[in-house]
């Protein structure tokens, strides 16, 4: 065991103490590197899909029943990434599967706010957020919406490289 020398600081224990307490953690802004983003938090990676795969092959494949899978994964998965995103994968399916007694307005609605979860999770990543509400319900009447949301996803998940699927990752915002 090495004492620190006369004026080096902290004694032995407390620098050990300090070590212990941040593995797996977080170390505190001021012990952070200078110049980059400063972790806020942590949440688990979403998984990368192929956008054209859920946006016309799976849906073709399943007589559409993966879309309604889609939509669901997709709000639990933005949930995960960050606590702080609303849990709404439940009231997302029931939108779609009971949309009809609205006349298919309370789908259209979880479709635009789906839009703000996005834009959340890329904020949450350090990205600027590009995802639009408007430009998602424009693009939905179309067809082309899950096309749009899952690019706008793929950017968050690109944020972190080759980080799996579920694995731990830092919030900047």
């Amino acid at each position: 065991m090495s004492y620190p020398q006369q004026g080096q600081g902290q004694p032995y224990q407390q620098q050990q103490q300090q070590q212990q307490a941040y593995k797996g953690g977080y170390a505190p802004a001021q012990q952070q590197q200078q110049g980059g983003p400063v972790a806020r938090g942590a949440g688990a990676n979403m998984k990368r899909r192929n956008a054209v795969a859920a946006w016309l092959g799976l849906p073709i494949i399943t007589f559409g029943i993966y879309g309604l899978v889609w939509f669901f994964k997709v709000h639990n998965e933005l949930h995960e990434y960050d606590r702080r995103i609303d849990n709404a994968a439940t009231n997302a399916l029931l939108s779609m599967i009971f949309g009809f007694i609205t006349l298919g307005i309370w789908p259209l609605v979880m479709w635009v706010k789906l839009a703000g979860r996005i834009s959340q999770a890329q904020r949450a990543a350090g990205l600027q957020p590009t995802c639009s509400g408007g430009v998602g319900f424009l693009l939905g009447i179309l067809g082309f919406g899950v096309l749009y949301y899952q690019l706008q996803l793929n950017k968050v998940v690109d944020r972190y490289g080759e980080t799996p699927a579920g694995q731990q990752v830092s919030l900047v915002a």
